[in-house]
Parts: structure tokens; sequence; C-alpha cells
């Protein structure tokens, strides 16, 4: 890159493609971010055990171990540890968003997502991680 402020990166996890590009477009756009995109939780831990983003975004509702399971694993061991994970996820429940927040999401959004609360979050998470990571 020339003289320009390294992008922050972000991994967006969903298995809905269209939610991933929405995702995708929104903060490249207003955060100028850099997206790396996981449509499962196998692609989403591989990822993550091989580079520590600025910000993780993650749904909850997925084949496999599911969004939970993508939160603890990251949590236990992986470049990610203390990456921002932000859920976004249809799931309203009260129980869902304590059982994600006790396993180490930084903040949770439901379905669909309001634009400019996502972005509030993306931005003061990424301020509190200072400079992206290269």
């Amino acid at each position: 890159m020339s003289q320009e402020e390294p992008r922050h990166r972000v991994l967006i996890v969903d298995d809905e493609e269209s939610t991933r590009m929405l995702l995708a477009q929104i903060l490249s756009k207003e955060l100028d971010v850099e997206a790396q995109l996981a449509g499962t939780c196998e692609q989403a831990l591989r990822l993550a055990g091989n580079y520590a983003y600025d910000a993780i975004l993650l749904d909850l509702l997925m084949p496999g171990i599911g969004g939970l399971g993508v939160l603890v694993a990251v949590r236990a061991a992986s470049p990610n540890a203390t990456t921002p994970v932000i859920i976004v996820s249809v799931v309203s429940d009260q129980e869902t968003v304590d059982r994600c927040m006790a396993a180490g999401a930084s903040a949770y959004h439901l379905k669909p997502v309001r634009r400019a609360e996502l972005i509030a979050t993306v931005r003061s998470q990424l301020a509190k991680r200072g400079q992206p990571k290269h």
C-alpha cells in the first residue's frame, strides 16, 4: 500500500451469501474496511486460526457447530482470542444474548441490521483495538 492509512480487516461469517455481501458492502463503504467472507463455521475457524482480524461479525444460526461454537473456539485458542466479535443474528431471546456475551461476544445486533447502529458498533470496537494489524 502507498501512504494511505492501513485498512482494518474484518471477518464476516454468515451462511447466507446475501447477508455476507450486504455487511461487507456496508462496512467497506462506511468504514473503509477490508472484508473477508466465510460461509461456513469450518471456513470461519480456518481463517480465524490463520490471521488476526481487527473485528469479526458472526451469525449464530449456521450448520455445524454454529456461531456460538465458532465464538467459543475463537476465544479458546486463536490469533483472535481478544478480537472484538459482534454477533449479527435473528435470534432475539435474552438467554441467547446473555450466553453469547458470557462466551466473549463484544456486541449483539439483531437482523435485519440497523445500518447506523452496526456502523457505530464496529467503529467503536475498531477504535478500542487501535491501529490495524499488519
